[in-house]
């Protein structure tokens, strides 16, 4: 059940964000074992004022920087994390073409009953 939020500067277009959610969902898919349909993402396009990266932790990125922030139940192992970090800037690179580099990932682990994916129930508590 994996909640995405990705940001990145504004100006990409259409294929070239579609290309980042089917290779993100693909990454889930392989490395999470989320089921087929559980695609909850969304792309925040900001300014060049608006969306600011360093180079810290001995990584240069560039002006096409990925932020992408995940929030996973909290079953997810260490090993699941670090498969999933690989696969994802694996599959970017290949399609949208973005660099390694460029892949920043934040993952969030939530209790079951931290999610609601509609009609106010509390599914997986």
């Amino acid at each position: 059940m994996p909640l995405l939020h990705i940001s990145l500067r504004a100006g990409k277009p259409d294929a070239y964000r579609q290309a980042i959610l089917d290779s993100l969902y693909r990454a889930m898919r392989e490395a999470l074992n989320v089921p087929e349909g559980d695609e909850f993402m969304t792309i925040t396009e900001l300014e060049p004022a608006n969306f600011r990266c360093g180079n810290a932790y001995g990584v240069t990125r560039s002006d096409d920087a990925v932020l992408i922030q995940i929030t996973v139940f909290d079953t997810r192992t260490a090993e699941q994390k670090k498969a999933l970090y690989r696969r994802v800037a694996d599959l970017l690179g290949e399609s949208p073409g973005i660099r390694p580099e460029d892949v920043f990932v934040n993952v969030l682990d939530a209790p079951k009953e931290n999610w609601s994916v509609g009609h106010g129930l509390a599914q997986f508590a």
